[in-house]
């Protein structure tokens, strides 16, 4: 069974419509940030204070590069699209999907940009940052999925129906 693979902004709902899409397809779960900080030992924000951006960005490449499971759902961090060897396993195991949100709703959803462990550089702005990644999550996605309006359950059941229809009616390899 092909993974479905949550690519996009933080604050955009991959780890909640993850949950609810994994239980509604019988898959189960996975969420890259937790599995960085369980590889780690430390929080994203830890990481990044001590080992900068750059460096950062090394450990979730090589943890994402690393993932190999089936049938699962996996929720991404949103900077996992700067990682080319994470992108290259993670399109091999699985579909991937980008849930695209607008940058108003982005910037309403996100507190504390730091706490919450978002990769951004130095004197950079949210709306920098969204239309750096942007093209980005464009470029990998199979599927683009416009979450604006739904809820978590018809997002969920959408992007279900979306992965069968890309997949020519299964979830099979």
């Amino acid at each position: 069974m092909k993974n479905i693979v949550l690519i996009g902004m933080p604050g955009c709902g991959k780890s909640t419509v993850g949950v609810v899409l994994a239980k509604a397809m019988g898959y189960r779960f996975l969420d890259s940030d937790l599995l960085i900080q369980e590889k780690d030992g430390r929080l994203l924000s830890e990481i990044i204070d001590e080992e900068g951006l750059e460096g950062f960005n090394q450990i979730e490449n090589r943890i994402n590069s690393q993932i190999e499971v089936k049938k699962t759902v996996i929720a991404t961090g949103g900077s996992v699209i700067y990682g080319k060897q994470a992108m290259e396993n993670l399109k091999n195991i699985g579909i991937i999907v980008y849930i695209e949100l607008p940058y108003e709703e982005i910037k309403k959803r996100l507190g504390d940009l730091h706490n919450r462990g978002v990769s951004i550089k130095e004197g950079q702005t949210l709306f920098d940052l969204y239309t750096e990644r942007v093209p980005l999550y464009k470029k990998y996605s199979d599927i683009t999925i416009d979450v604006n309006g739904r809820s978590i359950s018809e997002t969920a059941l959408y992007i279900k129906e979306q992965v069968k229809n890309f997949s020519g009616g299964s979830t099979n390899d």
